[in-house]
């Protein structure tokens, strides 16, 4: 490719890039999007990155980190363009002649797959240091064309994300944050728009690290994810030079107290973010092409293609209170009832009943709890001599105050700040930067999985220890924290490295730390700490929308008091993702323990479509209080949808699935066998009229083309 000014193309089958240089020989990212798509408005542009420092701020104030003086004076230097496998790759190499800073911006997309992944290293050829403040991992100007109109029609989407209410979309029309500018002088600038930020060490508490944009006529919609582990990341939409722009960034100083010294010679590189994009296909189709994104570029792993059912001891269960006598006739009736792993979760190691929360981090078995010569390893035999996998709870990096690990480990194993170790909730929280503390959760894991034979760890985190750790003079917190952030997801590799059969499961209080950068490398995410079957089915719908649906760990948690409606409600809503079997088993009537049963059975006979499945909604992303409920995973060859009715509302609804209008479909009742559903597929108009005669309610449907064989 030329090195010339001019204007480039880079992409695929499903994406193209088009960079312009300026006139100064500063390059522009001028088109997103499908190839070959007509272009007669071009879009507005940005610079490839924007960086503030010290000394270096922006040409027009406000709460925007766009408009940066040294993202703008950012000179092409070279690019090049590699492909490794499925993977293509765009290098542009950037300099600023007056500081030095020079910047490597890379842009990734597989084959195929219209989803964009930017990354930015920045590198110090000045003379002094560069002390940075923000800087963007992935900057793009031409959401929309430099219309008017277009700025009109689009509309935001952010997902608000709180313990036991997770993943909740919301939308709204642009113009109510980024109102139209009157006047007789048209500038092309505002000073606020819409902006999120997420703090601390849990990356999605108070909301997600994704948005969007969606063209509420023409269906065309981007969504965009930050790939990061911390609570450090910030992203903005807004109009910019009449079009539409969105700006990813992870910790910033205004925002995070974060900053960097970049000395002569020292490099720095972002967080990734990775921005998906569907031409007419509205947020159905984008959060599609990020579904195969994330699938594409993640770590490897049996589990995301064995998906094998779980057990867990927890949710209305034992909630914490574990035992050999409780536990054993648990195991027996999870394997009857087909679970392949069996974890046993919180309260493990707690000799005080109930005083644990204070004295964690050696992670010993409790022998209060497991009498007998053999401790908690007469649970672990039974569980592997009934067919399962054994698997444990874990908080890895937190140490009570009471521990013996917290007069054992150096004071620079732990976060600190100002010199003193943080305390939060009566806890320490240690920094995987520290060798001392790497050691430590290394021995523990070895001691469990390469020891004990336990074959699933569940990671927990419970506290918010706030902006981070000054590890040594001059570290900011945020820097500290993004340090620790990054050895964290290290530590996971090594983990991955030595025991590649493990599964891990991402949790922190529920749904805290959903990200992509965690689910990269872990085989599952919690999706909520939800105990209400009811407030549970939004949630479990639009899971999809931030996990792969093998990822996503959904409770199914019957109860004895349950009517079997409920028992199937809750079953069900479990089916198009990961089962996490829980719930007082031992306890159910004959009738209750067959619909868990039939469940599992149904679950096992659909599974292996669901690692090559994509996700919509058929009713549009689900509210917290909508009545009806539904999801749908499609493959070519198959649809499976869940639909949920909840009280209070018709009998029938209407579900719209476009992608089979005018084909003849058979529709099959998966779950539970005895449903008195009503299906009514309607070709034409790719409507299918549900009828479900009771609430609490919910179904799984198989649906095939007419001339397709279903087994």
């Amino acid at each position: 490719m030329t090195t010339e000014p001019g204007t480039f193309h880079w992409g695929h089958e499903a994406l193209h890039l088009e960079i312009a240089l300026d006139d100064h020989g500063s390059p522009r990212l001028t088109h997103l999007g499908r190839p070959g798509e007509a272009r007669e408005i071009p879009g507005a542009s940005l610079p490839l990155v924007e960086v503030t420092a010290a000394g270096h701020g922006r040409g027009w104030s406000g709460d925007r980190l766009i408009g940066t003086d040294l993202g703008g004076r950012l000179r092409h230097r070279s690019h090049r363009a590699t492909r490794d496998g499925d993977w293509h790759t765009l290098t542009v190499h950037l300099h600023d002649p007056e500081s030095g800073l020079t910047a490597e911006v890379t842009y990734r997309s597989p084959d195929g797959i219209p989803v964009l992944r930017g990354e930015v290293t920045l590198r110090n050829e000045g003379r002094a240091a560069l002390h940075l403040e923000s800087v963007s991992s992935l900057a793009v100007g031409c959401l929309t064309p430099r219309d008017p109109a277009a700025v009109e029609d689009a509309e935001l989407l952010w997902a608000e994300n709180d313990w036991l209410a997770e993943c909740r979309w919301r939308r709204q029309p642009m113009r109510l944050t980024t109102p139209a500018h009157g006047g007789r002088v048209r500038n092309g600038h505002g000073r606020a728009g819409f902006t999120l930020n997420g703090q601390g060490t849990w990356s999605s508490c108070g909301r997600l690290p994704m948005g969007g944009l969606t063209d509420r006529r023409t269906g065309r919609t981007w969504v965009w994810q930050i790939e990061h582990n911390g609570g450090g990341w910030r992203w903005e939409c807004a109009e910019h030079d009449r079009a539409v722009y969105a700006a990813l960034f992870g910790p910033t100083d205004t925002h995070h107290g974060w900053r960097h010294s970049l000395e002569p010679g020292a490099a720095f590189r972002t967080v990734p973010a990775a921005l998906s994009f569907s031409a007419d296909g509205g947020p159905d189709a984008a959060f599609a092409a990020l579904t195969r994104y994330r699938r594409a570029q993640r770590r490897p792993h049996a589990d995301h293609r064995r998906l094998p059912v779980i057990f867990n001891d927890y949710m209305n269960c034992l909630m914490g209170d574990p035992t050999t006598g409780k536990l054993m006739p648990l195991v027996d009736a999870a394997a009857d009832a087909g679970a392949e792993y069996f974890v046993i979760d919180a309260g493990w190691y707690d000799d005080d009943n109930g005083g644990w929360w204070t004295t964690v981090g050696a992670w010993e078995p409790a022998a209060s709890r497991f009498p007998g010569e053999r401790g908690i390893h007469e649970v672990l035999d039974r569980v592997r001599e009934r067919g399962m996998v054994p698997g444990l709870w874990l908080e890895p990096e937190v140490i009570g105050v009471g521990s013996p690990m917290a007069k054992s480990l150096p004071d620079g194993a732990f976060f600190r700040r100002d010199g003193a170790r943080v305390t939060e909730a009566g806890r320490h929280h240690l920094d995987l930067r520290h060798p001392a503390a790497r050691a430590h959760l290394d021995r523990v894991v070895d001691r469990l999985v390469g020891e004990w034979g336990v074959g699933y760890l569940k990671l927990d985190h419970n506290i918010d220890p706030g902006s981070g750790t000054s590890a040594h003079p001059g570290e900011t917190p945020g820097a500290g924290l993004l340090g620790h952030n990054r050895a964290h997801l290290d530590w996971l590799d090594g983990v991955l490295d030595r025991y590649p059969h493990l599964v891990l499961e991402n949790c922190a209080s529920g749904g805290m730390r959903w990200d992509d950068a965690l689910l990269s490398r872990m085989q599952l995410q919690s999706t909520s700490d939800q105990q209400n079957l009811d407030l549970y089915a939004p949630i479990a719908a639009s899971a999809p929308t931030a996990v792969t649906p093998e990822q996503g760990a959904v409770w199914a948690y019957p109860q004895p008091e349950d009517s079997p409606d409920e028992v199937a409600f809750t079953m069900a809503g479990a089916l198009l993702g990961r089962i996490h079997l829980s719930g007082r088993l031992t306890e159910l009537e004959p009738e209750a323990r067959a619909l868990v049963h039939e469940a599992v059975a149904a679950y096992k006979a659909i599974r292996a479509d669901l690692p090559q499945a994509v996700p919509s909604w058929p009713l549009g992303l689900p509210a917290w209080d909508d009545p009806w409920i539904a999801l749908a995973l499609r493959t070519p060859d198959t649809t499976y949808l869940t639909a949920w009715r909840r009280p209070g509302t018709d009998a029938t609804a209407t579900l719209r699935l476009p992608h089979l209008r005018d084909t003849a479909a058979r529709v099959d009742t998966l779950y539970p066998s005895a449903s008195r559903a009503v299906p009514d597929w309607m070709p034409g108009t790719a409507e299918l009229r549900l009828t479900l005669p009771t609430a609490p309610c919910a179904v799984l449907l198989r649906i095939t083309p007419a001339d397709h064989g279903t087994s």
